[in-house]
């Protein structure tokens, strides 16, 4: 028998995050596929579009209409799924039925005027305008003394769910902590009482020395395609240094982070030489006042395209029944994104 190969071979990979395992199958890399596909190419919109409930000047719902911005604009979401105005309440009956009210807050950041382009496509100074947004609204958000956790994330495409192709994001800041973060703080918490040292710490430098599954990198931050990836391109942005959450960047750290945003959201443009549709979302410490020094900033890429700029992926059968798997490598994955030009496509 041949020996074990993990190029080669079906395999359990295990996410140090969550605690929860990832099979993969890198044999079935290439079986044909028949199924659903999506339209790809380049998608053509206008600088400004008299529809959207997002560009400057327009009529939002309710009546609502925006300032004639000229950078960021940000404003509470018309439909938020979290209200600060929550009446506390819980219901316990036998263990069985258990419910707790939440209260929390939605802002809607959108990232230019322009309705025609992406982060890809953004400079770098339009980029840092961005970042700095983000850090005020997780400094302003944080204090409140309802909110315990602040979730920046970008739903990018139709099929992410994203409702208006204007370039916006949006932050739910919320009373308890959100599922996923929950589930990384305990292996934050046993990996540093274990090693007296910091779970991401340890395991990007062993990235590094590997240097298997990089991405792309800058003096502060470092994207690559994590050993336990679920989603076809799926990646990870992790700071250098160790800190915890968007207050904590330097200055210089906000230009790098503007920069390495750029990197991969341009790698992702240009991998099938289209919009690149993903959910990303940054996980910081909570915001309750109670130290979490063990925490490490980053942020999660979660990609659906699987082979080509039309194919793409979703949680199905044994994957949603079962356990996660994939059949694209995370090594196959990083290597594809890195070889990837760093100038966006379109401007070729």
């Amino acid at each position: 028998m041949k020996p074990f190969d993990l190029n080669r071979h079906p395999h359990r990979r295990y996410n140090i995050l969550i605690r929860e395992w990832v099979l993969v199958s890198p044999h079935r890399a290439k079986r044909p596929w028949l199924g659903q596909v999506e339209k790809g190419g380049i998608e053509r919109r206008p600088e400004y579009d008299p529809g959207c409930y997002l560009c400057p000047g327009n009529e939002r719902a309710g009546g609502i209409r925006n300032p004639e911005y000229t950078d960021t604009f940000v404003f509470e979401n018309d439909f938020a799924p979290l209200m600060e105005k929550t009446p506390t309440g819980k219901i316990h009956k036998q263990n069985l039925l258990i419910a707790d009210s939440e209260r929390g807050t939605c802002q809607v950041i959108c990232f230019s005027p322009r309705h025609d382009l992406t982060l890809a496509e953004f400079d770098l100074p339009a980029l840092r305008k961005v970042v700095d947004v983000w850090v005020q609204q997780h400094h302003q958000l944080g204090q409140l003394p309802f909110i315990n956790y602040c979730l920046p994330f970008e739903n990018k495409g139709a099929i992410m769910g994203c409702s208006n192709p204007h370039p916006h994001c949006q932050i739910w800041a919320t009373k308890t902590i959100p599922e996923e973060p929950a589930k990384e703080l305990p292996s934050f918490r046993q990996y540093s009482a274990e090693n007296q040292s910091c779970l991401l710490c340890d395991y990007l430098q062993l990235e590094l020395a590997e240097d298997q599954r990089i991405v792309c990198k800058n003096e502060s931050f470092v994207v690559l395609v994590p050993f336990w990836a679920v989603w076809p391109f799926e990646t990870l942005l992790l700071s250098r240094r160790h800190f915890s959450s968007f207050t904590d960047l330097t200055d210089t750290e906000r230009d790098d982070l503007a920069d390495i945003i750029k990197q991969i959201t341009v790698r992702y443009d240009n991998l099938f030489e289209t919009s690149f549709p993903f959910s990303m979302g940054f996980h910081q410490a909570p915001t309750d006042g109670q130290a979490y020094l063990e925490w490490h900033f980053h942020a999660h890429y979660y990609p659906p395209l699987l082979r080509s700029a039309t194919v793409k992926k979703f949680m199905v059968g044994f994957e949603l029944l079962g356990t996660p798997q994939r059949d694209l490598t995370a090594e196959s994955a990083a290597r594809r994104l890195r070889e990837l030009p760093g100038a966006h496509y379109s401007s070729a």
